[in-house]
């Protein structure tokens, strides 16, 4: 049975989320803005008589940045949170409202991944201040992502299918989606990398010029390949067992067996590259940005055109 209260409050929670991030992404933008680096003139203090000082930023704020901007920086990670907290009360009253974990169907896996992103996300900005500055190219993709979620994938909260009633669940789906989530925040960082490590990126003062250093994102996209890895490699590894379980066989190349496993691959080719000299920085981030490319496609193209073994999920 489904608790028709519990399922309406959490499509009013998506609904709310949505709104959250939505102002959160629109502070982001203001500290892009309006968040200018302090100009090496009003850094220093002048010393001499009657000398303007320039005001000291905010204890917490990123090095050379204004506090007008910290001060919008820490609005948009306040407004984020709030917003992760709405996310997850989407997933958690949905699951009390069918009693079943709240990943059975493409529309909560889909939503769970978001959420990952999302915390992986505000970790990582609360460790390293100067993150706040990819709020927008994080929080952007959420909104978007949960927008075609709520307009393409929605499903009504229902118990779901038989195949799906195993511990399996639990195991195989929950590693898969924290895997995909944090390798969502790494594809990210990888293309803001590219973007921020061309020649005279920094110049002029835009936009780009803001980003955390090319050093900083390259090591964001690379630590959280390196976490995510082994998680997708239990998450393919634990599907692998739950096939044999429920169909008698560990593998059969079926289309999300397989792009799972290119995914894999594409991943491990990645860390790989990382460790060897000639593949480092540009040509090793663009390896990451097709592994996220890979993973998207596996979630859409592949669950919505193909069919296979895995259609009655619709993951």
């Amino acid at each position: 049975m489904t608790d028709p209260s519990l399922a309406e409050l959490s499509d009013n929670l998506f609904s709310v989320s949505v709104a959250l991030y939505s102002v959160a992404l629109l502070a982001f933008c203001a500290q892009l803005a309006f968040g200018r680096r302090l100009a090496r003139s009003r850094e220093l203090a002048v010393v001499g008589a009657g000398a303007p000082v320039a005001p000291a930023p905010a204890p917490d704020a990123p090095a050379g940045e204004s506090p007008r901007g910290n001060r919008w920086g820490l609005v948009a990670i306040g407004l984020t949170v709030l917003g992760a907290l709405a996310h997850a009360g989407i997933l958690v009253t949905r699951g009390m409202a069918t009693d079943r974990l709240p990943w059975g169907n493409m529309y909560e896996f889909a939503t769970a991944v978001v959420l990952v992103a999302v915390v992986a996300y505000v970790v990582l900005a609360v460790r390293t201040p100067n993150l706040r500055h990819i709020g927008v190219f994080v929080l952007g993709p959420v909104v978007l992502s949960l927008v075609a979620i709520g307009l393409g994938l929605y499903t009504e909260a229902a118990p779901v299918v038989a195949a799906l009633r195993s511990s399996w669940l639990a195991i195989h789906v929950t590693a898969a989606i924290i895997g995909f989530g944090v390798f969502m925040v790494s594809g990210i960082a990888a293309a803001l990398y590219l973007v921020k490590a061309r020649p005279g990126a920094d110049e002029g003062g835009g936009v780009v010029s803001r980003l955390p250093a090319a050093a900083t994102l390259d090591r964001v996209a690379h630590r959280t390949a390196v976490l995510g890895f082994p998680i997708w490699t239990f998450a393919v590894i634990a599907g692998a067992i739950w096939a044999e379980a429920a169909w008698g066989r560990f593998w059969g190349w079926d289309p999300k067996e397989t792009w799972s496993f290119v995914a894999w691959v594409v991943y491990a080719a990645y860390l790989h590259a990382r460790t060897t000299s000639g593949w480092r920085g540009r040509k090793a981030a663009w390896v990451n940005v097709v592994g996220l490319a890979v993973m998207i496609f596996n979630l859409t193209f592949v669950n919505l055109v193909s069919s296979g073994l895995h259609s009655y999920a619709g993951v």
